[in-house]
């Protein structure tokens, strides 16, 4: 048995009175980015783990919950999901995870910061597992919101895998309903998109609720849902729009019966009864988004703590 002592210890703050604390065998790799601290470090209880500004993004134990829960769902409910952006999505596993679908023939990947990507090829092979070099993959290095607005492509599938929006991050204006407005332009008619959307913690509900009411001010089919992340040391929204399909509406079956069809491999995650039980969210954080007023504009963000 290791004692404590021989630890060295990472306190993720998730408010001023509360944090989740993580003991470290080794830090592999750190980093102030030009846009963010990056560290890469070996934790005792979840393996490796990719933390950005104070923030636990994911771990070898835990990022399949993560990925599978954020990638299936969205490619899913489109019927025939062909051309795939990524919004950050830095480790490569959220890239793995889309092109495991077999209908996928492009997937555009765009993250700000080069610097996280490059050494999360080198250093976490178990995250991406050779999906940078996949001939459908197109990788970019850029500010994704300043492409989508410039660009006229559309894509069937958006996958927005970004950190929290931290003041003075580089995410905070790509969760505000101009940001989203400029999504839903790039979608094609059955598109649909997904999104990290903060945690559903009791004390911290703003970002998700914020999150959901923002999007159903810009989107007609709004699905909110939440995933148990250990290493988070919080339970974890996420949320996928689109312009006309609800996923919540799909049997287990249904669902079963298009993993089988549409996905290579087998999912560890996600299957039917996952994504039944996923939208069953308890009646507090139902009141809560029920009765939320503030939708996030560029001129009125939200920020959560750090």
């Amino acid at each position: 048995m290791i004692e404590p002592k021989s630890y060295k210890w990472f306190i993720e703050y998730t408010s001023p009175q509360e944090g989740h604390i993580h003991g470290i065998r080794t830090i592999h790799y750190a980093s102030q980015t030009k846009y963010q601290s990056m560290e890469i470090m070996e934790s005792g209880s979840y393996g490796r783990c990719l933390v950005l500004d104070g923030k636990m993004q994911s771990s070898a134990t835990d990022e399949f919950i993560y990925h599978e829960a954020l990638v299936h769902p969205a490619l899913l409910t489109h019927p025939n999901p062909k051309r795939v952006f990524i919004v950050g999505g830095g480790e490569g596993a959220t890239l793995r995870e889309v092109l495991r679908h077999k209908s996928v023939e492009y997937c555009m990947m765009v993250d700000i910061d080069q610097e996280v990507v490059e050494k999360s090829k080198e250093l976490l092979p178990d995250w991406h597992q050779g999906a940078f070099d996949d001939p459908r993959t197109d990788l970019r290095y850029m500010d994704a919101r300043k492409y989508l607005e410039e660009t006229t492509d559309t894509y069937d599938v958006i996958i927005i895998d970004i950190s929290e929006p931290v003041e003075e991050g580089p995410a905070y204006l790509l969760f505000t309903r101009e940001f989203y407005e400029i999504v839903k332009e790039r979608l094609t008619p059955d598109g649909t998109i997904a999104l990290q959307a903060g945690t559903t913690a009791l004390h911290q509900l703003l970002n998700f609720t914020a999150v959901n009411k923002t999007l159903n001010a810009v989107f007609p089919v709004v699905t909110p849902y939440n995933v148990c992340i250990p290493s988070f040391g919080l339970p974890w929204g996420f949320t996928l729009a689109s312009k006309n399909l609800d996923p919540s509406k799909f049997t287990p079956r249904h669902v079963d019966e298009l993993i089988a069809k549409r996905i290579k491999g087998e999912n560890r995650y996600y299957d039917g009864i996952t994504n039944q039980g996923m939208y069953m969210l308890p009646k507090h954080i139902r009141k809560a988004m029920a009765e939320e007023t503030k939708i996030i504009e560029d001129n009125a963000p939200l920020f959560t703590y750090h």
